[in-house]
């Protein structure tokens, strides 16, 4: 059988890569100033003759915004829920919202975020990879998510979505050695003939002894569905592998869901690009101003506290001896006059100028969106917690509108995610969950859970299979501490108002339905369960007072004290524990009366109270 995919094949791929590689030129340029600006050595971008051999200092306005937004990213790291679509599809969606944590701490995704964040708010554009990587777990498989470099990734440019491209690249250097023994096929075909966009590193680093490989991910379009899926992986022209030459993925495709396995979560969005522009792009002339006068007001001070002299020449003065701050005496072979010696005055700075550069690093902060009391400072005059509290929610929008774009993305990951185990979980898996109860417990998932199911037959006719398709919401799984705190003062303020009081149910469940906060659902379920046992517990006390009252009378005894003390121990309760409590002290009272008037005369009288309840009988 004759390869699909061969030398002549990949030529042609490598000529579309160096097209797509200069329609990215110049985002590959900017990704590569903009990391010298995060590490604060962009001074090495400008030319000043003024400049040279002085020192250039970076001030960390804007390394401070960019660190502030990448830890309100991770304060709200996300965690899926699974949703079903169909009532029959429910069990395997709560089993997905048990496990897809666990598959994501696996592969260690808090990094992962962690990275792609770094970029985003660097390069303007976090990349994440969904692959299916069969070496893991001692070869048994596995799904490996990855955080991609911007700059090692090509596409068609002018496409707006990164799934419009006909083609997509993506690039990784590696040793040669290693290459050569995993594909003997590369031997003598190693190195550099590829060239690649490269960071600017403080350190020399060596790549005569690796070469690039490239992931060449493309779609062929089929007349009875969506377009195919397929995956070529080449080095300086050798394939190492092609999903057109396996003969179980020909004719399917790589990958079954048919889409590039990356998600592009862009920052601010360009027009005609799936890759954006980040915040350094914003704040980099702002900064370049503000050390501009950093470095002019550090000159200044330095002048203003060395002390320089003016001396004319032939006044006789050692030189040495002036300038040898140690020296008590200096010596002079004529007459010393302020003609021939006088002090050089370098004037001080203005008050002006400070109070410029002032508002210019306001003018940073207030672009970036880095207030003071967005990173927990306070105005002047402002003390109450609550007024602070509110100023740093209403300050934390931007924040709040990055987060919903990148759990937008995270959703994408998760249908990414849940795709691969649809089409590689062959065998059965167990994962360790965390039960309802916080117990832990231990779930069997595998890839036919997910496959088709066969519809059934309604009057003869086979209706058509049914795919499993789910909804994924996102919320904060690590919640910040304005969070925490504002919905621990939201329960306390439901408390207060009774909400949570079992006598209070339907109103507490109105209340609800017009309230709005994370874990509401909880909350309403809770209410709902007090109010049911309260219920319940109302019709105990009424059956154990009227037979307290038929037991009296025939015995002459005083149980329906006991009763009434029962019954208004249950209607004063709070709901929760306390609502157990009370229903414990119905039982012992029911049982305090049974236990007084014997079998038989207990059975009587509860026949008789049944009775009272229902005068048909």
């Amino acid at each position: 059988m004759t390869d699909v995919i061969g030398t002549e094949q990949v030529a042609k791929a490598t000529a579309l890569l160096q097209r797509y590689k200069t329609g990215k030129a110049a985002l590959d340029k900017r990704i590569v100033d903009n990391e010298l600006w995060f590490r604060m050595q962009h001074w090495a971008n400008y030319k000043n003759e003024m400049m040279e051999g002085k020192p250039k200092p970076s001030s960390g306005w804007l390394f401070n915004s960019i660190a502030n937004k990448h830890a309100d990213a991770m304060d709200n790291y996300p965690e899926p829920n699974v949703l079903p679509r169909a009532a029959d599809d429910e069990q395997t969606a709560k089993v997905l919202s048990k496990i897809l944590p666990v598959l994501l701490e696996q592969a260690e995704y808090e990094q992962v975020y962690s990275d792609t964040w770094w970029r985003k708010l660097k390069q303007g554009t976090g990349v994440k990879g969904i692959f299916w990587d069969p070496g893991l777990r001692n070869g048994v498989g596995d799904i490996s998510i990855k955080s991609m470099d911007l700059l090692m990734m090509y596409w068609e440019p002018g496409v707006m979505d990164i799934q419009d491209s006909p083609h997509l690249f993506s690039l990784a250097v590696a040793d040669n050695e290693q290459l050569k023994a995993q594909y003997p096929q590369l031997e003598g075909h190693t190195g550099s003939t590829l060239e690649v966009a490269k960071y600017i590193h403080d350190q020399s680093i060596d790549t005569s002894d690796k070469s690039v490989v490239v992931d060449w991910y493309y779609k062929k379009a089929r007349e009875d569905g969506p377009p195919l899926l397929h995956y070529c992986k080449f080095c300086n022209g050798v394939v190492l592998y092609a999903s057109e030459n396996d003969p179980a993925l020909a004719d399917r495709g790589f990958y079954d869901h048919g889409k590039y396995p990356f998600v592009f979560d862009t920052l601010f969005v360009e027009e005609d690009s799936p890759a954006g522009f980040g915040y350094i792009d914003v704040m980099k002339d702002t900064q370049t101003a503000i050390d501009e006068m950093n470095a002019a007001m550090d000159e200044n001070v330095k002048l203003s506290a060395k002390a320089r002299y003016i001396i004319q020449d032939g006044a006789g003065i050692n030189e040495k001896e002036l300038a040898d701050f140690g020296k008590d005496i200096v010596h002079a072979a004529g007459r010393v006059t302020d003609e021939t010696l006088r002090p050089l005055q370098t004037a001080g700075l203005a008050g002006n100028l400070i109070t410029y550069r002032d508002a210019r690093v306001a003018e940073l902060k207030e672009i970036s969106g880095n207030r003071d009391v967005s990173q927990g400072g306070t105005t002047s005059g402002l003390t109450a917690a609550s007024a602070i509290a509110a100023l740093q929610e209403a300050g934390s929008k931007l924040s709040r509108d990055m987060l919903k774009s990148a759990y937008r993305a995270f959703a994408k990951e998760c249908y990414f995610i849940i795709d691969l185990m649809r089409q590689f979980y062959d065998e059965s898996r167990v994962y360790r969950i965390t039960g309802d109860s916080g117990q832990p417990e231990y779930v069997q998932f595998s890839g036919a859970m997910l496959q088709p199911q066969p519809g059934g037959m309604i009057g003869g006719v086979e209706l058509g299979s049914h795919e499993p398709v789910f909804d994924i919401t996102v919320s904060a799984a690590k919640k910040s501490t304005f969070s925490r705190l504002s919905q621990n003062e939201t329960a306390k303020e439901c408390y207060q108002m009774g909400l949570f009081a079992p006598a209070n149910a339907d109103a507490a469940l109105a209340v609800l339905d017009m309230m709005d906060f994370e874990g509401i659902e909880k909350v309403r379920e809770r209410v709902q369960q007090n109010g049911t046992l309260y219920t319940q517990l109302q019709q105990a006390m009424e059956q154990l007072q009227k037979l307290s009252a038929i037991i009296d009378q025939q015995n002459g005894t005083n149980m329906s004290a006991m009763a009434g003390a029962a019954a208004q121990a249950a209607g004063t309760t709070g709901g929760g524990s306390g609502g157990q409590t009370a229903a414990k002290t119905a039982t012992n009272g029911l049982g305090a009366v049974v236990g007084s008037g014997g079998n038989s005369l207990a059975t009587q009288a509860a026949q008789r109270a049944m009775n009272v309840n229902n005068p048909n009988k």
